[in-house]
């Protein structure tokens, strides 16, 4: 039986994982899983808060999670081809003050867009080089950046806010489809949704994401361009970081240094438990975007029911952990499934 492996069970693969008809692939993986549990997440909240199925609440959820949707379609890019980006929160921060800082000088907001989403580029670029140029480990680069990102967003503005911004563009990004409850911005969302899906899953780009998360040798033997995708991926990740900065100035109406502090355990923990290996090779982004709605929802309604902000980070925690413990449980039992063996070769 000839297996395809990265030195990881997480990602071990073989010619008998694709026996199964698509259909059984599809159904009976971890993504449909967290989908399913999301379902009754959702069921049961409706059930026990009954404010909570009312367009008003779809549209705060939706508002709260947007910045994690946008950062988690690139992380999951990312962290599939074995790398990580921690520097993501604090570029988060770093971008709203750019925009902050714009509107403070008088500056149009489409300038101050632009503006955020060049440091977002360079601020990825910057990690991408150090890890593929430099060959430093992707976890020391962003950890130190991470620091970094967030000392300069700090020292642009010191303890202070800018809170006023153009009325016309941070109406546009509270704005909601008709009487749905759901906001204009995930229309956005869905159009870069359909952009990665289409890149990550059906482009030999995005085949070869996965083959640098299975073995970076064996897909630069493939004709992989190993680091040159992993500089492209560091880069879409510091401009969807940027974005997320540039709806949490406009849609919180608040440019600080200590904006979005935290964010990227949130979006790790969702990208996570949507189903990407930490190991890389594996995931898929409909569980990802699973995984980011369950901890928003969770969260939301933990709130409804008045439980603190504290207890509802302590079951995001243990969910991750038991979506990592779970993956690896599922790997043992597929590697230890008894295989047929090998017919003797003939001798003459």
């Amino acid at each position: 039986m000839t297996t395809l492996t990265s030195g990881s069970p997480d990602t071990e693969r073989s010619y008998a994982d694709y026996g199964r008809p698509a259909w059984r692939r599809i159904l009976f993986s971890r993504e449909m899983a967290i989908i399913a549990l999301l379902v009754v997440v959702v069921i049961a909240a409706s059930l026990r808060v009954p404010k909570f199925a009312t367009p008003v609440t779809l549209g705060y959820l939706l508002f709260d999670i947007t910045p994690l949707l946008f950062i988690a379609l690139a992380m999951a890019p990312v962290m599939i081809t074995g790398d990580i980006d921690l520097s993501v929160g604090s570029m988060v921060g770093l971008t709203s003050v750019v925009v902050g800082l714009c509107s403070a000088s008088a500056l149009p907001i489409p300038v101050a867009i632009v503006l955020a989403l060049v440091v977002g580029a360079i601020g990825g670029a910057a990690n991408g080089l150090l890890v593929t140029r430099v060959g430093l480990p992707a976890l020391a680069v962003t950890i130190g950046t991470l620091a970094l990102y967030r000392g300069i967003a700090v020292g642009l503005l010191g303890t202070t806010a800018v809170t006023q911004f153009d009325k016309w563009w941070t109406t546009l990004v509270k704005a909601r489809i008709g009487s749905t409850g759901i906001p204009v911005v995930v229309i956005l969302f869905v159009v870069l949704l359909a952009a990665f899906v289409l890149m990550l899953h059906f482009t030999p780009f995005g085949r070869g994401i996965f083959a640098i998360g299975l073995s970076k040798d064996a897909a630069s033997f493939s004709g992989v361009h190993v680091n040159r995708t992993r500089l492209v991926l560091f880069i879409l990740s510091g401009l969807m970081s940027a974005l997320a900065g540039i709806y949490y100035a406009l849609y919180y109406n608040s440019a600080r240094g200590d904006n979005a502090t935290g964010l990227e355990l949130q979006v790790i923990a969702a990208v996570v438990l949507g189903g990407v290996s930490v190991w890389g090779g594996r995931g898929a982004l409909h569980g990802v975007v699973a995984g980011v709605l369950l901890i928003g929802v969770l969260s939301k309604a933990l709130q409804l029911v008045n439980v603190t902000s504290d207890v509802v980070s302590i079951i995001t925690g243990a969910l991750l952990v038991l979506s990592v413990i779970a993956g690896s449980v599922v790997s043992w039992a597929q590697s230890r499934r008894v295989r047929p063996a090998a017919a003797p070769a003939k001798t003459s």
